[in-house]
This record gives structure tokens, C-alpha cells and sequence, in this order.
């Protein structure tokens, strides 16, 4: 892929570092001499000193012929106008990434992908760590709805009980989907069905569309710590 990426910063750099390991043909855009400077003595890519927000430097980057633009800069500003301009080369894929929540919406207006801060993103993660540690892994689909994976305790509520039983005896609503269990003995993700067995020391991965609440992890046999 032809790839444009704007800023080689905290993001942009590790972006820069994956693109061209893979092989792609990586065109950088950064306004900071230093920067630009340490990435074109590190990585096989073109790197233009110049501003971003400029149409001709967006025109010098190739962007006519650019499968993607990748705006990484920490100005969310800057980062709109890049887009904008992109859209005017009719590049096919146009990405973002968002500091302020509150402009998250003026990216989508645009017809720009966006991904939340990263920062942000790692310190809510660092923190479920600390505050639930029953959940393994876990993505934010919505505002509430979350996937996650956690593994069945002994005295779990749900343990040796089919799915089809544990939604009949009001274990797992509508709201709740375990969509893959992952079982040691077995060399392969198991897809779950109605008469499938759940075992304590299963890893599940689990749908909630409110999210993981103490009242969800609860059924999987993870007690929230009440005492003080």
C-alpha cells in the first residue's frame, strides 16, 4: 500500500515503524525538522519536512495516488484539516485519531475513521486492570456494551450448567452472549450452543451489552469485594 502518515510522534512513530516493516511504501509528513530528521535516518521511507495543512505538501507526499492518509498529529485542529484535505485527492481511506471526545463528532461528519486516543484508551485499560482483574481482555464496542473474556471460577453460578439452562434459570439474559469458550483440553476455540456445557476453568468470551458489571461478572463466579 502507497501510505501517507502525518506526525512522528508517541503515535506516529510506531505507525511508521509497523508500515514500513510490512512493506509498505510509506510516505511522512512532519512539520518538526528534528523529528523529521531522526525518522528518515531510522526507516525506509520518504519523509517531507512541511506542513500538513498546506495542499501542496499533500500534493509533493503523493496523496493523488495515496491508499490511505493517517493523520497521528496531537492537534485534533490540525488533524481536521489534513482530512479535509485529503478528501479533496479522493484518497480511499482517511484516518484520524481523536484527543477530545467532544470532536469525535465533527470527524464522522466529515466521513473521517477516527480512533480515540491512545493514551487514553491504555489508562482506561490500566485501570480495569487494577479496579476488575477478573477480566482478562476486554473492548469497548459503545457507550455501555463491552466484549470480554473471563474465566469460570469452581463456585461460579453458571459452572456445569449448559447455556440453554443457565438462561432458562435467568443466569444469562438477552443482554449477555457467550460467543466463543476456550477449554484446555481441547486444541481449539469451542462455539458455543445452546447444550453446551459450561466448566469451571473455561476462558469465555462474553458479550454484555450493559457492560461488565459486578451483577454479569458475578455469574461467572468473580464476587466484587465489598469490605473495606
Amino acid at each position: 500500500m502507497y501510505l501517507i502518515i502525518v506526525g512522528a510522534g508517541d503515535i506516529g512513530t510506531p505507525l511508521i515503524e509497523i508500515a514500513t516493516r510490512s512493506g509498505n511504501e510509506v510516505v511522512v509528513i512532519e512539520r518538526d525538522g528534528a523529528k523529521a530528521d531522526r525518522i528518515a535516518s531510522e526507516y525506509d521511507c520518504l519523509v517531507l519536512n512541511a506542513d500538513a495543512t498546506v495542499r501542496e505538501t499533500l500534493e509533493d507526499a503523493g496523496a493523488d495516488r495515496a491508499d490511505a492518509v493517517i493523520s497521528t498529529t496531537d492537534q485534533d485542529a490540525t488533524n481536521v484539516m489534513v482530512c479535509l484535505l485529503a478528501k479533496e485527492f479522493d484518497v480511499p481511506s482517511i484516518l484520524s485519531v481523536v484527543h477530545n471526545p467532544e470532536h469525535m463528532s465533527l470527524f464522522r461528519q466529515i466521513g473521517v475513521n477516527t480512533m480515540e486516543n491512545p493514551q487514553q484508551l491504555i489508562a482506561e485499560h490500566l485501570y480495569r486492570s487494577v479496579a476488575r482483574p477478573a477480566i482478562v481482555d476486554y473492548m469497548r464496542i459503545s457507550e455501555e456494551a463491552e466484549v470480554f473474556e473471563i474465566t469460570v471460577t469452581e463456585d461460579a453460578p453458571i459452572a456445569g450448567r449448559t447455556l440453554q439452562e443457565a438462561a432458562q434459570e435467568g443466569y444469562l439474559t438477552g443482554d449477555t452472549l457467550v460467543v466463543a469458550i476456550e477449554r484446555e483440553e481441547s486444541d481449539k476455540p469451542i462455539t458455543p450452543r445452546g447444550n453446551t456445557r459450561i466448566k469451571a476453568g473455561d476462558l469465555l468470551t462474553v458479550y454484555s451489552a450493559v457492560g461488565a458489571d459486578p451483577e454479569i461478572t458475578d455469574i461467572f463466579g468473580h464476587y466484587e469485594d465489598t469490605t473495606e
